[in-house]
């Protein structure tokens, strides 16, 4: 069994950080505080977390670097995908353009987590606003993926209660997907079109029908197809068989709400965990919030890719 440790890195402490993304040329992790409405870069050699805003944007879901301009940055604001520029180190990111908006009579839905492919295209979903209190019973989001050719995205999933982790075995053309509200992670098989099929849920977290006390929240896979899956209330980063639905590893983290994984690090093998400090729950202590690096897992990532917006 892998020996990990566990690492505290030079950051913010988030109110809900979110939406790590590591980028291989720059050999910096991006990410997102959602509720602290601010953008961040963990620069590897540095060991520093450059840290920005962007003016009229206070809620912030995802960030993903643009294909072909090392400026530009695509950032989730309420239903909006919104184009900025961001030299990495200023306090200050700007508005570029608004790439594309859904729902626009949901006034309470936001975009929560999204990603991109190997060919570019972005998927990114929503779900309704966690004030509101009933998420698991509105069920208002919904999964799509942005057809750039077009300039529209088009509907994948419907009636999703909280769009979370996802990520791609590329070897295989599959496709893993969470819903949180739905306790569970599902697999589907990609056509060349990028739309999903052949659903198959690859493990349940509920314990005899009985709701666990966490909810999966973001998810990233290793070069061996295993799964990385966040607890938002479990303290827990659980590697699991995509096979076999098995959990292969129970990572521990000092705080409870743990949000999001992605690996990075010059060998991909470097597992960058975001966490969150405060939600609409009582604050939690230090160091929830902070970023942190789990090394000695045995294993690497795969790749992630910046969006095509061509």
């Amino acid at each position: 069994m892998a020996s990990y440790k566990v690492e505290q890195l030079p950051s913010p402490l988030s109110v809900l950080g979110e939406g790590p993304h590591w980028d291989v040329e720059r050999q910096s992790l991006y990410y997102n505080d959602i509720y602290g409405g601010s953008i961040h870069r963990y620069d590897y050699a540095e060991n520093k977390t450059y840290n920005a805003t962007v003016d009229g944007f206070p809620v912030i879901s995802f960030i993903i670097p643009v294909k072909g301009n090392e400026r530009h940055f695509i950032i989730g604001t309420d239903r909006k995908v919104t184009l900025v520029d961001w030299d990495g180190r200023s306090e200050k990111a700007t508005f570029v353009r608004t790439v594309g908006e859904v729902e626009p009579d949901l006034l309470d839905n936001r975009f929560n987590d999204a990603k991109v492919d190997s060919r570019g295209r972005f998927y990114g979903g929503t779900m309704r606003l966690e004030a509101k209190g009933d998420i698991f019973e509105m069920r208002l989001g919904t999964f799509y993926r942005y057809d750039a050719k077009l300039g529209k995205f088009v509907t994948l999933k419907q009636k999703i209660g909280v769009s979370n982790g996802l990520c791609w075995n590329d070897a295989e053309n599959l496709f893993y997907y969470i819903d949180s509200c739905d306790l569970d992670v599902k697999e589907y098989r990609v056509d060349e079109n990028g739309d999903l099929s052949n659903e198959r849920v690859v493990i349940d977290f509920r314990v005899n029908g009985e709701k666990p006390a966490f909810v999966p929240d973001g998810m990233t896979i290793d070069a061996n197809g295993s799964l990385y899956v966040a607890t938002f209330g479990g303290s827990t980063v659980y590697k699991v068989n995509s096979k076999t639905g098995e959990v292969e590893l129970e990572i521990k983290l000092p705080c409870e709400q743990v949000t999001s994984a992605a690996f990075g690090g010059p060998n991909l093998d470097i597992l960058y965990v975001t966490t969150a400090a405060k939600e609409f729950k009582t604050p939690q202590p230090a160091p929830a919030g902070a970023l942190f690096a789990v090394t000695g897992l045995g294993v690497k990532g795969t790749p992630m890719y910046p969006v095509d917006l061509d």
